[in-house]
């Protein structure tokens, strides 16, 4: 048994790439095949999920990191499996020093360029010349905003020319994120989205860095569970869930940047 699967939720060992159809979708919405694809990924481990995708996407995938604990393990995968799935992260300008020091840590750990995506210059100077450096404070819209010019604009352009992204979403990890599928429609990108440890409990994402020895963000042990911009980030309580410190002065179900716009109730 591999050292992921002693660490990943119990659930049907047969092999996705070999039981998906080989043709992949045109598009992510208004297909016959999508629900197809969807019933014969749900539930199927994560090595066998991005095997698939490395497979049956073959020069049409892309894995979206933002070096979470879970993106760690995500990236542990593709280099152990040496799956042919390009590496992109965001760099919004506001990110914690540690972040930072985690990309560099992650390049040389597994011996890989993580490819850095950032906002554009122009926009992101008439954004903040117009409602000011810390516009994500005054209003859910002007928060959003920020995502939209700092992070969605940035990951478009990464996305560009795929048609499927692979992230690192969990159903546990929040109320936006309760439903999600191992494989999704995302409609705003025009493509399909992968969520290779949906079904992973934290103690499982947890148990496999600590098994593998895997670089991860010091932040995670001083209360952050979940990173994002250092001035939209606080650290959380035992008793909060994992993203309650994400945009702590909004409802929990606007909690969203919009990469995973499904997930934001409006």
């Amino acid at each position: 048994m591999s050292k992921e699967n002693e660490h990943s939720p119990d659930v049907p060992a047969n092999s996705v790439a070999d039981s998906v159809s080989a043709s992949a979708p045109q598009s992510a919405a208004g297909t016959r095949n999508f629900e197809a694809l969807r019933e014969r990924t749900r539930g199927a481990r994560a090595e066998q999920l991005l095997k698939f995708a490395a497979e049956e996407f073959a020069g049409k995938v892309v894995f979206a990191t933002s070096l979470s604990a879970e993106d760690q393990i995500i990236t542990d995968i593709i280099a152990r499996n040496r799956l042919e799935i390009p590496i992109i992260t965001l760099d919004t300008g506001r990110l914690f020093e540690e972040t930072y020091q985690l990309l560099a840590e992650t390049e040389k750990f597994f011996g890989l360029r993580i490819r850095v995506f950032s906002p554009d210059t122009r926009e992101l100077e008439a954004m903040v010349s117009e409602h000011g450096i810390n516009l994500f404070r005054e209003s859910i819209e002007l928060r959003r905003l920020c995502c939209r010019v700092r992070k969605i604009n940035p990951l478009r352009r990464a996305l560009r020319g795929n048609e499927l992204w692979i992230c690192g979403q969990r159903r546990e990890q929040s109320v936006t994120r309760a439903q999600i599928d191992e494989l999704e429609e995302d409609p705003a990108n025009a493509m399909l989205k992968l969520n290779p440890l949906a079904a992973w409990s934290a103690q499982s994402v947890r148990s496999y860095v600590a098994l593998r020895g895997l670089p991860y963000n010091r932040l995670h042990d001083v209360g952050f569970p979940s990173i994002g911009c250092a001035c939209c980030t606080r650290a959380v309580r035992w008793t909060e869930d994992v993203r309650a410190g994400r945009w702590w002065w909004e409802p929990a179900e606007k909690r969203e940047c919009g990469l995973h716009g499904r997930n934001v109730h409006s």
